[in-house]
């Protein structure tokens, strides 16, 4: 397990744009994020698309931790070297009474965090619920894994997927 804090900004990481500039984007994304949140009266860090948590996440600078149930990862498919934290379990979708104990396993309380679900609802649970144990850097990511039910479909015009950011399915 790596470790990813605000500090970790500076690091270099992927090879689109020098360390330094890839420094300052992450550092503005996450910036606009908290900003955008505060004005919103957000209980949690904030929110951030799918194409900039990408970034994060593809860059170390967070974590990426996928809430949603391992059937739903099996069977719709996962962003590679995400963690997974399922949320909700079963087919009743009871809450996870070990998500906080699993969560703290995986990460620490000063890492910068990514909440992914299936459509953002389950991810911005998660993200409230952490923050208010004291972790300080919990964000959601808007749209979620599939994005909103649109003509009876999901992923057709948001979500993670639709946006044709890495994936796989089982």
């Amino acid at each position: 397990m790596f470790t990813v804090t605000e500090e970790a900004l500076g690091q270099p990481y992927g090879n689109t744009h020098s360390p330094d500039e890839e420094a300052a984007e992450s550092h503005v994304i996450l910036a606009a994020a908290r900003e955008a949140a505060q004005q919103a009266g957000l209980r949690y860090a904030g929110d951030i698309t799918p194409q900039d948590a990408w970034r994060l996440f593809s860059r170390q600078v967070a974590l990426l931790i996928d809430v949603r149930t391992a059937e739903e990862r099996k069977f719709v498919g996962f962003v590679p070297e995400s963690l997974h934290v399922a949320w909700m379990t079963g087919a009743a979708m009871q809450k996870n009474q070990n998500f906080l104990r699993e969560l703290q396993a995986k990460t620490n309380r000063h890492d910068v965090i990514l909440f992914l679900c299936r459509s953002g609802k389950r991810s911005v649970a998660a993200a409230e619920a952490v923050t208010q144990v004291g972790f300080k850097n919990a964000f959601n990511v808007l749209e979620g894994f599939e994005g909103d039910l649109e003509d009876g479909k999901r992923g057709i015009y948001s979500g993670w997927r639709s946006h044709d950011l890495p994936w796989v399915q089982e």
